[in-house]
């Protein structure tokens, strides 16, 4: 919420700084020094004052003309989401969901390395597709990144697949950026994504989004196994399964 110059010079200075977090948080696309200030109602010179600080600590980033949360920012986000106790519920859900399927079961972050796994229940399986707590995978290539570059405006979708051909980790890797850009806008329309062993050979999986209270993409709750045994037609089945144990971790997640 917008406030007046005098409201705005009340603002205790140690809020500030949160206040400009919270208010680019709240956007999917950039947002330069003007608008932040005109959102908090902050003079311009203090806006830009420490906006600069920010950038120049990690907590935001230079995204062309505008700012976006920095690489601080989004590791203290996500270390919020496993900080609280609801990771205990956030837990139960994939574990209820891996029973239920049979297969692994994961939640997933966007970082600017890729996906970053935050959460998994195994399956029993003695042969399984292991990817531990902590790695990184593609966007381009997985269902958990799809999915995430699904959620995306048109534009910043288009920016970040670029228009170089796409690196190519198995046979079935969409390696052309229009081919993808194509696959993002039936995704974004089905709401969810499949990886057809794109991405390891033998590895199908299925991912949709978590949102939160406004509709905003926050992470990814995705199911991956062997194909002997989970083709991508399976993994496709289970789609109304993780949309709905999806909005059971939207909840967790807001009421934390």
């Amino acid at each position: 919420m917008a406030m007046d110059g005098a409201a705005g010079d009340r603002i205790p200075t140690n809020l500030r700084t949160l206040m400009i977090l919270e208010t680019i948080g709240r956007r999917s696309s950039p947002m330069n020094a003007a608008e932040i200030g005109r959102e908090i109602g902050l003079p311009k010179q203090t806006i830009h004052r420490l906006c600069n600080t920010l950038v120049s600590e990690g907590f935001l980033a230079q995204d062309g003309s505008g700012l976006r949360p920095g690489r601080r920012a989004r590791s203290m986000g996500s270390g919020l989401l496993h900080a609280s106790t609801s990771h205990i519920a956030r837990h139960r859900i994939l574990r209820e969901i891996a029973e239920e399927i049979g297969e692994t079961v994961n939640f997933v972050v966007p970082e600017e390395g890729g996906m970053s796994y935050k959460d998994r229940v195994e399956t029993d399986w003695a042969f399984r597709v292991q990817l531990p707590v902590g790695s990184h995978v593609p966007f381009h290539c997985t269902a958990s990144g799809k999915t995430f570059l699904a959620s995306l405006k048109t534009r910043d979708r288009a920016r970040i697949v670029g228009d170089e051909p796409l690196e190519a980790l198995t046979g079935n890797t969409t390696t052309d950026p229009e081919q993808l850009l194509k696959e993002l806008k039936t995704i974004r329309r089905q709401g969810y994504a499949i990886d057809n062993e794109e991405f390891i050979d033998g590895m199908a999986a299925i991912a949709v989004p978590i949102r939160d209270a406004d509709g905003r993409y926050v992470a990814s709750i995705g199911v991956h196994g062997p194909v002997l045994r989970y083709s991508a037609e399976r993994a496709a089945s289970f789609a109304p399964l993780l949309e709905a144990a999806a909005r059971d971790l939207s909840g967790v997640i807001m009421d934390m």
